[in-house]
């Protein structure tokens, strides 16, 4: 069956897809790889805000206690976070804040997560905790400007329902947290923005956002968004150096992301703007899932579809340099990242950069494509199967504006005879609303599948090399485009007649854009030798 396109939009594509991105911790944005990475993925891709763990913790250095003079005292200090931002601000990008985790010299305990140890345990002192908060938010305020930082979502903490994340997932001393942070933010600037609680799916998701929507509501403690993740993988099965999960129906994932909004009907908190502040299949950074062609293919109706139910979700992360259980092992380790090390693009890079050719315009979705335009009148398909499939689509094509100015461009495209088209009683005909019809449409084509587009294939074929030489990386980086095609197709009124073969776990982009024949009258291919 042929699925026929409207001329008409049904509305607009959200672009909460690309509000934010995830990354490994703060201070690992120090590094040239880091960097290198982030530059690609924002000229392809271009994501508005960036979130990770760490901005506390001691390796960025902010929290310096010292004696001095038999008392102690403590300096913040900043150098590594003025690095950081502004290396993240050059590329385009902007801190959506996660206030986290605990100084070891603020904190009360000892208990920690990560290879990294960032601590997990209350502040030994509120007014200290406070004093940081504010000092840190206000350090940000005078460097880059109120106008700047108010842009700038703070999150307070990371998955506090998680004993793993916040001490025996203590939900008032959570709540407390909040209260001191949220009010130590707004001394600095009631314009800034500040929410919670950031926490992990899981069956009690829903009774700590109710109790967090009574506490804020009764103590007058200010929220301006409600944030929580998604992940759709069972429990680990451990292998050395990685893991292995099921995964639950995508979209699991699109379930979760309506959970709050559906958890906070009828409170105080119920018309905030909602963040997934991670969301991916699997919550480990050592699934091999992560890497492959069916990750792309997987995630494509949550990426397409998610912005309908948040204000904004983040993939969880834009690249490998990451160390939550230490440093990687090998190129390929099923890392969270939509790059390698060394910026070798996997499938699900791909399935973003696609989305980042899509135009605001949306024609037509369904449960395996999403089909736009953008102002120019160019119409943009993604596509999407687990397994092989065809797509059949009529698609309205527009011609474009040089066509439309009879005084400057030809009065028929070159090789169409007779007499111009006429408007009827309700408009001209299809293809005609900005001008004459286009008599053709040039199409290009992107996929990526099991063996377009796929290093981690590639990869596996050449023995899986941990630390592959110089000239694999340049073979792999080249084995990671995708496979590119293209074709000019007839248009019969006003629209083209699309067939999409689609290969097992392909992702694929198509455009079509009307085609302005600009052939002189002399132009004769037949004389060119090879082409008689």
């Amino acid at each position: 069956m042929r699925i026929t396109v409207p001329e008409q939009p049904t509305g607009r594509l959200p672009d909460a897809w690309r509000a934010c991105v995830g990354t490994g911790r703060f201070d690992l944005a120090l590094r040239r790889d880091y960097q290198d990475s982030l530059a690609l993925v924002q000229r392809e891709i271009g994501f508005r805000h960036i979130r990770g763990h760490g901005l506390l913790s001691d390796g960025v250095g902010v929290h310096r206690p010292y004696e001095y003079g038999g008392t102690r005292r403590v300096l913040h200090s900043f150098t590594y976070v003025d690095q950081v931002i502004d290396a993240y601000l050059g590329l385009g990008i902007r801190p959506f804040v996660e206030l986290g985790f605990m100084p070891s010299g603020l904190a009360s305990g000892d208990q920690t997560v990560f290879w990294w140890h960032g601590n997990v345990t209350p502040p030994r002192s509120w007014r200290e905790w406070a004093d940081l908060v504010s000092s840190t938010v206000r350090h940000l305020v005078d460097r880059y400007g109120l106008a700047e930082v108010r842009g700038w979502p703070i999150e307070v903490w990371n998955e506090p329902n998680l004993t793993q994340f916040w001490q025996d997932a203590d939900v008032a001393a959570y709540h407390r947290l909040y209260q001191v942070t949220a009010t130590a933010v707004k001394e600095v600037d009631a314009g800034l923005q500040v929410g919670g609680p950031a926490i992990s799916p899981g069956s009690e998701a829903d009774d700590w956002l109710t109790r967090f929507a009574e506490f804020v509501t009764d103590n007058a403690v200010p929220v301006d968004f409600i944030s929580r993740h998604a992940y759709s993988s069972g429990p680990a099965q451990h292998v050395p150096f990685g893991v292995h999960q099921t995964l639950a129906p995508a979209t699991t994932l699109l379930e979760q992301f309506a959970q709050p909004r559906r958890a906070l009907a009828g409170t105080s908190l119920a018309e905030l703007p909602v963040h997934i502040t991670e969301f991916n299949s699997s919550y480990r950074p050592d699934n091999p899932v992560h890497d492959t062609a069916y990750h792309a293919a997987y995630l494509a109706p949550v990426v397409t579809a998610g912005g309908d139910l948040v204000d904004s979700f983040s993939y969880w992360t834009f690249s490998d340099v990451f160390e939550e259980v230490g440093v990687p092992t090998a190129l390929f380790h099923g890392g969270f990242g939509l790059l390698t090390h060394c910026q070798v693009k996997k499938p699900t890079y791909h399935l973003y950069a696609f989305m980042a050719r899509l135009g605001d315009q949306v024609l037509a979705r369904g449960p395996d494509h999403l089909v736009t335009r953008d102002a120019d009148g160019r119409v943009a398909v993604l596509a999407w199967a687990i397994d092989p499939g065809t797509l059949r689509l009529s698609i309205p094509v527009r011609a474009t504006a040089p066509q439309a100015a009879g005084r400057d461009g030809p009065p028929h495209a070159a090789g169409q005879d007779g007499p111009p088209h006429a408007a009827g009683p309700d408009g001209p005909p299809p293809g005609l609303e900005h001008g004459r019809p286009a008599p053709s449409a040039f199409l290009s084509r992107s996929s990526v599948n099991e063996e377009a587009g796929n290093a981690w294939t590639a990869w596996c074929e050449m023995g899986r090399p941990r630390s592959p030489r110089p000239r694999q990386l340049d073979t792999l980086r080249e084995a990671a485009e995708p496979v590119r095609s293209h074709r000019s197709l007839p248009v019969t009124g006003g629209r083209v007649d699309l067939d999409l073969t689609l290969a097992r776990h392909e992702v694929t982009l198509v455009e079509v854009t009307p085609v302005i024949d600009e052939t002189p009258p002399w132009w004769d291919e037949m004389r060119i030798p090879g082409y008689e």
